[in-house]
């Protein structure tokens, strides 16, 4: 029986098989399989064996191998500088995604401008043309002399370009628009998005040259492609927000060269991306006065805390069933801490709905966010204001317990630069904190009922 020329491929993990399944075996996807064309080896067997040579004599000790110092750019974005974990790195391959229009195209091409001024750098672009790229960089004022714009889609011929030309930093804009030629699967496909991807982390390793290249996303808001192209990248960078809001979080997914947690706050204007050196004041702007149903939160992005503003409300029910609605916030831990509020507390929430949002885009993932959440909840439904100058962190338990948080001193520091009067921290906190090096009132609880019982006090 001849084989098939088809293959079907995962979407999310790269898993191939010889027919399509509706669920992948390999991550347990569903729908996740698309048809491609496979490709023959070019090498079999024992003549693969035989082409093999003996790289003994390139094997080098650790402690032999050099360091330079300067081996990061730095791309005049502290923000962006921040995420990457200090600059640019020499060699490396960072994968940037997000949703159209987002911003991708906009921040590489304003680090452009500063870079191009110490640098050369080459902005290979497989989506517009060479006057678009033009009126675009008019607009953004980038006019910088060490910028060179290449409008391909080969991506054998652009690798072999970057060999001769040698620039300083590569710029590829999309990888979905490039292509092996020899590879019979049309461009964006699993196979050449892989094969591409595979291509230019040879060329940036071997010439030593950084190589930003750009990653739409699918529906699902991942980035398009399998898996291990993800795997094949030193860095992966997602740009997230609404496209009705002008900020925007570039959050760092993968990074073998610097921390994962950190994340950079951008602004988008007219004339491009703005840094925002303040992102508490930027999230704690426009908050209403006398209302009840919000709370401060403070949370750590790897080494920097970040206060935002949670708001809930509870309202009564006309459905058999009430709904709960979580925007930036775990929908699951929310359930948690209402079936808290019920149990230890007495406070019966079965007939209301429930609507909790962390406002301006921004999400709480850690377990400190638990504290606010219940307070916000507390004065929603209770219909009483919390203090304006109070804020809260802490991690609830099922017996409601308050639960130690880390990082204790920063959070602490960055709500008093902010001006708030309270802080409502974990009891198991404060074992090595005095409240005396600190102009704010400290209020340390070990109980759900004692941090509540601030808000009817304050």
């Amino acid at each position: 029986m001849a084989k098939s020329k088809y293959i079907y491929t995962c979407n999310q993990c790269g898993y191939e098989s010889s027919k399509w399944n509706g669920k992948c075996p390999s991550c347990g996807a569903w729908n996740s399989f698309e048809e491609d064309i496979a490709e023959k080896p070019s090498i079999a067997g024992r003549s693969a064996q035989s082409t093999a040579a003996d790289l003994s004599d390139k094997i080098t000790e650790l402690e032999n191998i050099g360091a330079d110092d300067d081996i990061r750019y730095d791309t005049g974005l502290q923000e962006l500088n921040r995420v990457l974990g200090g600059g640019l790195v020499k060699g490396s391959l960072v994968l940037l995604g997000g949703e159209p229009g987002i911003g991708k195209s906009t921040i590489l091409l304003q680090i452009c401008q500063f870079l191009g001024e110490d640098h050369s750098v080459l902005y290979v672009s497989g989506e517009e043309s060479a006057r678009q790229i033009k009126l675009r960089a008019q607009r953004l004022r980038v006019d910088t002399e060490n910028l060179y714009i290449l409008t391909a889609t080969d991506a054998e011929s652009i690798a072999e370009t970057i060999s001769s030309c040698t620039p300083d930093i590569v710029i590829i804009d999309s990888i979905q628009t490039m292509c092996i030629n020899r590879i019979s699967s049309s461009p964006g496909s699993l196979t050449q998005v892989r094969e591409c991807t595979n291509l230019f982390m040879h060329t940036a390793k071997s010439l030593e040259l950084p190589i930003i290249i750009v990653g739409h996303v699918n529906k699902d808001g991942a980035i398009a492609g399998p898996k291990v192209m993800e795997h094949i990248v030193d860095a992966v960078l997602h740009f997230e927000g609404e496209r009705h809001q002008s900020y925007r979080l570039l959050r760092a997914v993968k990074n073998r060269f610097g921390s994962t947690n950190e994340i950079g706050v951008f602004e988008m204007l007219d004339r491009g991306l703005q840094e925002v050196e303040n992102p508490s004041q930027m999230l704690l702007s426009g908050r209403p006065h006398n209302v009840s149903g919000t709370c401060v939160a403070c949370v750590m992005e790897g080494t920097r805390p970040i206060l935002a503003e949670v708001q809930a409300l509870a309202a009564k029910t006309s459905y058999s069933a009430p709904r709960r609605m979580a925007t930036g916030f775990d929908f699951n831990r929310l359930n948690i801490i209402i079936a808290v509020l019920e149990k230890r507390l007495g406070i019966f929430l079965g007939t209301l709905d429930i609507y909790l949002n962390i406002v301006g885009g921004f999400r709480l993932d850690e377990p400190a966010g638990d504290l606010p959440v219940a307070m916000a909840l507390y004065s929603g439904v209770m219909d009483k204001q919390i203090n304006e100058e109070l804020i809260a962190f802490g991690e609830i338990g099922l017996g409601g317990e308050i639960r130690s948080v880390s990082h204790i001193v920063q959070r602490i520091k960055e709500a008093e630069r902010m001006g708030f009067k309270y802080c409502v921290v974990p009891k198991q906190s404060m074992s090595n904190i005095s409240t005396k090096d600190y102009n704010i009132k400290i209020i340390a609880v070990s109980t759900l009922k004692q941090a509540l019982d601030c808000v009817d006090k304050l």
